[in-house]
């Protein structure tokens, strides 16, 4: 009996009382010693509590999640920062080692992360994230205990397309914090729910340039019609190069037929960005008649991105011609740029979206090169249909590993966007 009552009595110590050391310890047992690992999240000590969040991380697992969901609960700033990138890290592998918590400072019981623009990572739509998990992500998103874990859990939120933590996204941007309202505006980016555009309309003149910027880029990623009448006007006065360029780029978007003659004007702007904007906005608008003002700027443009741009507004307007020198052989062409190869693909993205393209590009996937090859079956996984799985089967049996295994990676998202 006193054995009994002596043994209780040692457990709180024995699992409260060790150091980091003892958890990094414990965790050399591999997958049996997760509930071991988790029991320290209980320590009165911070570090002891940080390194059983670095273990469970580390040590990965389907086993892991809860108690990682329970930490993301944890008073310390760096407790949760380190708890949602592990989250993340589960459905990302490799993420901990470039995410935000690889660059965390703690100055006494504060913590700060170097962010930085270099925001583009997102799942596979393939991946099915827990829904507890993404509520407890919103939950930091919206009420953290520092505004770096906050905004933090802005970024994990878009990147497992966490579409029910949106509200959560919204709540945080009247936080006021530079990084918090960015990473929840680069979130929304990312979700691509247009039902909160209206949402964000307010932002588009704030005064933080870097804020300013992503709510335009924002407006018009979710094609927020709400925005245009602001858009514009920024247009007309800018406040600096930046937003007069991401409005044009934003408007460009969604443009409506009143918007011609401001892309016909901008069409030979000084800026290139601005032509490069303009050239969009008209391939958009899909009329035959400015298909004369996009091949005088694709024939006489000697900068990359209005060139490409005005190669996209003419396969928008119909051309599909695919010879050496055409613009749409130049956007296949361009998918083997280290530099420009993303913008190539995000106007195919959008241009496959129409019948005739998706199905001339079928046509470019057997004498494509690997770079081709790879870009072309990620261009169908998100604007393909039902008649694009046969060519990505063939393209994830192709001979050459990484192709393959794009292909592979290609259908499975393709399959789970149509539901089969």
């Amino acid at each position: 009996m006193h054995r009994s009552l002596l043994f209780v009595c040692l457990v709180p110590f024995i699992s409260f009382g060790q150091t980091p050391k003892d958890v990094r310890a414990a965790a050399k047992q591999g997958q049996t010693a997760i509930p071991t690992v988790a029991g320290y999240l209980n320590s009165a000590s911070v570090d002891t509590r940080i390194e059983a969040v670095k273990q469970l991380t580390a040590l990965g697992g389907k086993d892991t999640i809860d108690p990682l969901i329970r930490a993301t609960k944890d008073a310390d700033p760096e407790v949760q920062f380190r708890a949602t990138d592990g989250l993340v890290n589960y459905y990302l592998p490799g993420y901990v080692r470039q995410g935000l918590g690889s660059t965390v400072v703690r100055v006494g019981g504060a913590i700060k992360a170097k962010f930085n623009d270099a925001n583009d990572q997102i799942v596979d739509a393939f991946v099915m994230v827990r829904p507890d998990v993404i509520a407890a992500l919103g939950q930091v998103a919206r009420g953290g205990s520092s505004t770096d874990s906050r905004a933090n859990a802005c970024r994990a939120v878009g990147i497992l397309r966490g579409r029910a933590a949106l509200p959560d996204l919204v709540d945080s941007l009247r936080s006021k914090d530079n990084n918090v309202m960015y990473e929840a505006l680069a979130a929304m980016q990312k979700i691509g729910d247009p039902s909160v555009g209206p949402r964000i309309t307010y932002l588009l003149r704030d005064l933080d340039d870097r804020v300013q910027t992503t709510a335009i880029e924002t407006a018009g990623t979710l094609r927020s019609a709400d925005a245009l009448p602001t858009l514009r006007g920024i247009v007309a006065n800018p406040r600096n190069n930046k937003s007069e360029r991401a409005a044009l780029a934003a408007i460009a978007m969604m443009p409506e037929m009143r918007d011609r003659d401001l892309f016909l004007r901008e069409l030979g702007a000084k800026d290139d960005k601005l032509r490069a904007a303009a050239a969009e906005g008209l391939g958009r608008i899909g009329n035959r008649a400015d298909q004369p003002a996009l091949e005088k700027s694709w024939n006489d443009e000697d900068k990359m991105s209005p060139r490409l741009a005005a190669a996209f507004g003419l396969l928008m307007d119909g051309n599909l011609n695919l010879a050496d020198d055409a613009p749409f052989r130049y956007l296949i062409n361009t998918l083997n740029s280290a530099a420009y190869h993303d913008v190539a693909y995000a106007y195919l993205v959008e241009a496959a979206r129409q019948k005739a393209v998706l199905q001339a590009l079928y046509t470019q996937i057997d004498p494509g090169t690997k770079d081709e090859k790879i870009y072309l079956a990620r261009v169908l996984s998100v604007s393909g249909d039902q008649s694009s799985v046969p060519y990505l089967d063939k393209i994830s049996r192709d001979n050459e590993q990484d192709v393959s295994k794009e292909g592979l990676r290609a259908l499975r998202s393709l399959r789970a966007r149509l539901g089969n």
